[in-house]
């Protein structure tokens, strides 16, 4: 079952990503490049959960519930005035994957878009993330750029 977040989900939520996104994290890989840089990895991806429900768009954060256990879930963002939405995270834990969970957290998210208003829906993914590179396509998402990230020891 999908259902809006609620700030008692935001724990849960914390704690999927932390699992999903080993070694599919941007943060991760600086880590890895230069060691733990005072927070390690995940505190700095999981901050990014702190915004995405607090100070962006908590009513555009969905979670999936299977009997009593948040299994899944994605957050969306708003811009109405280039009327793009953004779906900055997105995660379902490993044991449920394969069911089509992320494919139904997607089509909401989709369905949230088109009715505020939104023309175009994008979502990044990382090279090094092989469910993500099958995912988005296989949701109709269309390749439209690509970006490298570097970084420097100071």
């Amino acid at each position: 079952m999908i259902r809006t977040y609620c700030p008692t989900d935001l724990a849960r939520i914390k704690e999927i990503t932390a699992i999903c996104f080993e070694g599919v994290s941007i943060d991760r890989n600086i880590e890895e490049a230069f060691g733990v840089l005072g927070i390690d990895w995940r505190w700095r991806k999981l901050r990014h959960l702190d915004a995405d429900t607090a100070e962006a768009n908590a009513m555009g954060v969905f979670v999936y519930e299977e009997g009593e256990q948040l299994v899944g879930y994605i957050t969306c963002r708003l811009d109405a005035e280039s009327k793009i939405g953004w779906i900055p995270n997105m995660a379902v834990i490993p044991e449920y994957q394969g069911r089509g969970i992320g494919k139904q957290l997607m089509d909401y998210a989709v369905g949230y878009f088109r009715d505020a208003g939104m023309e175009v829906a994008k979502i990044e993914t990382l090279d090094q993330n092989p469910v993500g590179q099958v995912f988005c396509p296989g949701m109709g998402f269309e390749e439209v750029a690509r970006q490298i990230h570097y970084a420097k020891k100071l």
